[in-house]
Parts: structure tokens; sequence; C-alpha cells
């Protein structure tokens, strides 16, 4: 049996599974310690289902942990940078693009050095290994043990981040080092800002992972856990550590993972609304679909890999402004139960409007009997029109489409979705992100450009393969079930050497559901 867990800015969700059977489910209030939470919803399910915790034999915890600690700029650790690459690169140095408070917070400790690669794997410059050994020497002064080490390149070529980290181990034994070869993809800038950004969340990844296991040990649960990651897959808690920027978005993730196995469907559009905000999906082959573009994390541009979402102001707590007709972005958030009309409180939600036109019958009916029911109607209208907006922005075609919806504050869909062929609420569709979660597997990447003037097609692409499928082992997936679920290749005309960017997709089961 697996539990999984998702743990959101207003609520937590748990989930028992049996397989494919859901024995039990709770919604629990996120609290400021996220452990505390995630031990409370634990209780709820396992008492509910009265299993014996011996026989859980993994659980599975999404969290936006991580993304809120950057976008609040709490608990993020000063990193040093160091980027290999003259005589190029020095007209954009590292953190050039950053928001001034983040950079602040980072400290501005950013050093360049020679090296680099092309992206055939030529040398821009040598190596010296007595440059890098200064470089360290001052980082080492100023106190800083988190570094973030790129190179021009490097997921090409990454052996000079490899020396620089040997160099820095050697003079600073206990330093925190991300490459941002195992991090992002090609474009340099967006790699290098996502290997600082995870280096500044190590310490922050220990304790948060160290809290989880402590949540588990109060239940006396002996199984071993799992962090989601951005691309519906999941990582072992101690990779998890090495690697927090890959939980960024394990929420939207969990739930559209959720959506198509509840709804069966393997191509079509999430919408998941929750207490503050919907966010909207693709599924593509039962994964989200992958954001081609870069990413902003906290005013920050990233590469890695992450779904393509769209979200906006919308959940089961968002205020309604009269006069002007407003509907969010503001949120009661997890306070919903305590300030939304039909709970006793006096602000005016979306849920409260849901109930006052007897959509849905929650908490005291009586307290919006007397709302207008013109106003209501014009809300609802209004809530659908943002849904249909933000459905037709994540569409590739005029095509309609099946949209499944999920999430709590679902309840929130009361019309026909203009575009969407079908509208599925499935069953458990509240939790979906939690048996998202429950259900995942272990998944691998590789994001290379390859020389064909130098190897056949057949050959990189067997390389691509290889390597995503050893990092899918590394993160904890049986080796012997591992599948490859996406090649992608982009032939870069512009590059000589007959140059193809190759993206390969791995995905295997837990090492422990074998």
């Amino acid at each position: 049996m697996r539990i999984g867990i998702d743990v959101g800015g207003t609520n937590t969700d748990a989930v028992l599974m049996d397989g494919t059977t859901v024995v039990s489910s709770t919604k629990t209030p996120t609290t400021a310690n996220v452990s505390e939470g995630i031990a409370k919803a634990l209780k709820v399910v396992i008492e509910d289902s009265d299993i014996d915790v011996s026989k859980i034999d993994g659980v599975m915890i999404g969290t936006t942990h991580f993304t809120n600690a950057v976008v609040e700029r709490k608990h993020l650790t000063p990193t040093a940078c160091i980027r290999l690459g003259l005589p190029a690169t020095v007209s954009l140095p590292p953190m050039v693009d950053w928001p001034d408070d983040l950079r602040d917070i980072m400290g501005k400790n950013y050093y360049l050095a020679h090296g680099g690669h092309e992206f055939d794997g030529r040398e821009i410059s040598p190596f010296d290994p007595d440059e890098i050994k200064g470089i360290v020497e001052k980082i080492k002064d100023a106190g800083i043990t988190a570094i973030a080490i790129s190179s021009v390149f490097s997921p090409v070529n990454q052996k000079f981040e490899e020396d620089a980290a040997a160099i820095v181990r050697e003079i600073i034994p206990d330093a925190n080092i991300t490459l941002s070869s195992e991090i992002g993809r090609i474009g340099l800038l967006e790699r290098e800002n996502a290997a600082i950004m995870n280096s500044c969340l190590r310490e922050l990844a220990v304790r948060t992972v160290e809290g989880f296991k402590a949540a588990l040990n109060e239940l006396e649960i002996d199984a071993p856990f799992y962090i989601s990651q951005n691309d519906g897959t999941l990582m072992n808690a101690d990779f998890a550590k090495e690697y927090p920027v890959l939980t960024f978005a394990s929420g939207p993730t969990n739930s559209m993972r959720g959506a198509a196995f509840l709804s069966g469907l393997k191509d079509a559009i999430v919408v998941d609304i929750g207490g503050t905000t919907t966010d909207v999906g693709v599924l593509q082959h039962g994964f989200p679909r992958v954001a081609a573009l870069a990413v902003d994390i906290g005013g920050v541009r990233t590469n890695f890999r992450m779904p393509d979402t769209y979200s906006i102001g919308l959940g089961g707590g968002s205020i309604i402004e009269k006069d002007p007709l407003k509907v969010g972005p503001q949120s009661v958030g997890y306070e919903l139960i305590e300030k939304g009309l039909v709970f006793g409180g006096d602000i005016l939600t979306t849920t409260d409007i849901t109930v006052a036109s007897g959509a849905e019958d929650i908490g005291d009916k009586g307290a919006v009997a007397d709302l207008d029911g013109d106003f209501v109607a014009s809300v609802q209208a209004h809530i659908m029109e943002m849904i249909t907006v933000a459905v037709d922005r994540m569409k590739t075609s005029a095509t309609a489409v099946p949209v499944i919806v999920v999430g709590g504050g679902s309840i929130l869909v009361t019309g026909e979705i203009e575009g969407a062929s079908e509208i599925l609420k499935p069953e458990n569709f509240s939790v979906a992100n939690a048996i998202g979660a429950a259900i995942a597997q272990v998944g691998g990447e590789c994001d290379k450009i390859f020389s064909l003037a130098e190897l056949s097609r057949e050959e990189a692409l067997e390389q691509a393969k290889q390597e995503a499928s050893d990092r899918a082992v590394n993160a904890g997936a049986s080796a012997d079930s591992i599948e490859i679920v996406d090649v992608e290749e982009v032939p870069l005309a512009y590059l000589p050497g007959n140059a193809t960017r190759i993206m390969v997709k791995a995905v295997g089961d837990l090492v422990e559901a074998k």
C-alpha cells in the first residue's frame, strides 16, 4: 500500500491507496510547520482505514515548500557562482537578470574563469586549475559553502564543471556544490540560474526532508518515502536533498497525473482549482506537457524541466468585490472555513456564491440566502469566463478537447467550458493531487546537443536514452522496468557539424514496488 501526500498553500491532502483503489482520503489545513500538517493528515488516513502501518510500502510527498521559499525570499542560503567560459560571456555576468532583492540575498558572489566548450565539445579556452584555486580561496574567506558551478555548453561536455568541483572539495570539504549540467538544459543563463537556486535551497531541503522523516517516525511508519518532481515522476528523499529545484511545480503536476489516473484519459486539459489559484495544464501521453520556454520562478528565468501550466487567481477562497465586480486574486486561503459567509465569517467568497446558487450544499445556506440572484448569476458567469479563457490559452488548436476538473475548488465549475468536448469531474477529484503523488513512477531526462558528423543518429539516440535511463535509476527506479516515454529531436541548422538536439525522458517503477 502507498500513501500519497500533497502539501499546498491552503490544504494538505493525503490518500491511502491499495494498488489502484483509494482506501482513505483527507484534506487538512496546511500548517506553518509543514511536518505537523503532514503528520495530522497521515493520522487521519491511517485511523480511518485502520491499517497496520507495517503494510505501507511507500510514502510519496509533493510540496510547494521550496517554491514558496524563493517567492517569499525566506530560508535561502548565500551562494557563490563560478562560471567557466572566459573570454566569452563577460558581457552577461551571473545573476545579471535577477531581481535586486534576491541578488542581494545571494550576496553577489560570482566569479568568471577560463574554460567552457563549444556546442560540439571543442574547448573555448583551456581549464586553469590555479585560477580556480584562487577563486575558491576567496569564496572560503567569505565564509560561503553553497557553490554553483556553470560552464558554457556543459550539457555537451561537463568535464570542466567536474574538475572545478574537485578543486572546491579539496579546499572547502563541506561545500554544497551544484553543477549546472545536472540541473538545467542548454541555455547558459537559465541553466546557471537553476544551479544557483538549487544551491541556495540545499540547506532548507535537508531540514525539510528530515522534518518529513520525523513525521513518519512519529507514526512509526518505516516505509521509504519519495518526493514528487516537476515532470510527474518521483525521486527518493536523498536525491531530493541534492536537487530541491526539481520539486518546484510538483503540486499542479501531481494533480495532472492524478487526473489522468482517475479519468483514464492520456490526452486532455486539466483544470486544477484549489483554495487560492487555478492551474491549467495539458496532458500528453499521460504526463504533463513540458514548457518549451524558460520558466520564471520568483522573478528568475530557469530552464530545468517544468510543466507547461497557466495559473490564475481563482479558487474556493477567492474574495469577491461587488462594485465593480471582481473575483480574486486575493483569497482567504486556508482560512475559508473561518472567514467565508457560510462558515460564520464576514467575507464574501466564491464558495459562498456557489452555495447561494444551489449548486453545492456546504455550511450554512441561510447565511447567503439574501444574496441577489442576478448578482450570484453574474459572478458565476464571470468565474466560468475566467476558466474558459485559461483553458483556451493552453490549447494549441481550435479543436475541442476533453477537460478534466479536479481540486477542492472545482465546485466552482457550474457551467460549460467553451472549447471542451466534454467536462469530466472524476470520483475523488478533490484529492487528485495526492493520488497523483501516490501512483507516480520514477523518471530521468537527457537533453543534449549531438554532432552527427562524429556519430550516427542511432548512436546519438542510444546515448541519450542510456543517460536518461541512468538518471531514472539513480533517482530510485528499478533498472529492469525502465521505459522510454518521450523522444524529441530538433535539428539545429544554424550550427555546423549536422548538430541535433535530442531530448529523452525515461520512467520506471520504484525498486521497492517490484
